[in-house]
């Protein structure tokens, strides 16, 4: 390691790294400063992303289904791996107090003020007897900390989709550790987008409205913001695709021209060609075979899996074979 690695923050770290790569890239991780989170906000809503709407759709009519299949003991604890705003969650969690299920609710991130805000949203929504217990931190070393009990059960979730910003043996790999955190009795709910009409699946990474646009032009605003570079976006382009034969939708920032960029935080320069990319996301695609060849490599087996009306998403529920 040498020393400006060692005085400079993770973000300045990686975004050095992306762009000494032979293909430069950003860390997808780096969309959600507080400007990204709203411009995704504003994508959920869109009429071509489809995603939140379908997943939506799940646990709104099929939640009491999924509570039955899971056959939750008392005691269980609900934890869920990057649970966003829970707009998804609390139908689940509803569902589960209905049916006076017993149940610890464990969200996990990396951001505490995202788990406090969440808390508060739940417990405003669901009431006061809603039993809480957010837990700040990696995923796996949360998973193996003190907070959760080897004598409960685990009801893991992992919605959204998350699972396709990975590379394929990566999401597997991701998959798989999860599995060494199971016992028996645990149950996985994992979200899947699936393979369908590949002008449905571009239109949700380029919508009309030019926010999924400004949602990664917001990756080069941030560098600027919090690495005192001098980006001009006017001098890159978004460039979305999806590539129906491997079930994966990539997206671009593209220069117009030849440019050098100053990143003063890392106090050096980068140079970029015409034409030359940034690499900003992978989202991949899945059908059945692909979901039962994760579970499989991870020593689990497929439970039951719920799809919305048109058949665009999937939740899948694992346990260990």
């Amino acid at each position: 390691m040498n020393q400006t690695e060692t005085v400079l923050n993770p973000f300045a770290q990686d975004i050095e790294r992306g762009f000494s790569s032979p293909r430069k890239f950003i860390p997808s991780k780096y969309f959600y400063d507080a400007a990204g989170d709203a411009l995704f906000q504003k994508i959920m809503h869109l009429p071509e992303y489809y995603l939140t709407a379908a997943e939506y759709e799940i646990f709104r009519t099929r939640s009491a289904e999924i509570i039955r299949d899971a056959g939750l003991q008392p005691g269980v604890q609900v934890i869920e791996l990057g649970a966003g705003d829970g707009t998804k969650t609390k139908l689940l969690l509803r569902e589960m107090m209905k049916t006076g299920i017993d149940f610890t609710y464990h969200p996990i991130d990396i951001s505490g003020h995202v788990l406090e805000v969440l808390e508060r949203n739940m417990k405003s929504e669901l009431g006061d007897t809603l039993r809480v217990m957010p837990v700040t931190g990696d995923y796996f070393e949360a998973l193996r900390s003190a907070h959760f009990s080897e004598k409960r059960q685990k009801f893991m979730l992992f919605l959204g989709s998350t699972i396709g910003n990975f590379d394929d043996d990566d999401g597997s790999g991701f998959i798989a550790r999860l599995a060494g955190a199971m016992n028996p009795r645990d149950l996985l709910l994992v979200g899947f987008d699936l393979k369908k009409d590949p002008q449905v699946i571009a239109a949700a990474y380029n919508d009309s409205a030019g926010i999924t646009r400004a949602f990664n032009m917001n990756l080069l605003l941030r560098i600027n913001r919090e690495l005192d570079a001098d980006f001009d976006i006017g001098k890159f382009a978004h460039y979305p695709l999806y590539d129906p034969e491997m079930g994966a939708a990539k997206s671009y920032l593209v220069s117009k021209k030849k440019q050098t960029v100053s990143v003063g935080a890392l106090q050096r320069t980068f140079d970029f060609g015409a034409g030359e990319v940034i690499f900003t996301e992978i989202s991949r695609k899945y059908d059945m075979g692909d979901m039962i060849r994760f579970a499989r490599v991870a020593g689990l087996e497929v439970q039951n899996e719920y799809r919305d009306a048109r058949g665009y998403f999937a939740d899948v529920s694992m346990k260990k074979a």
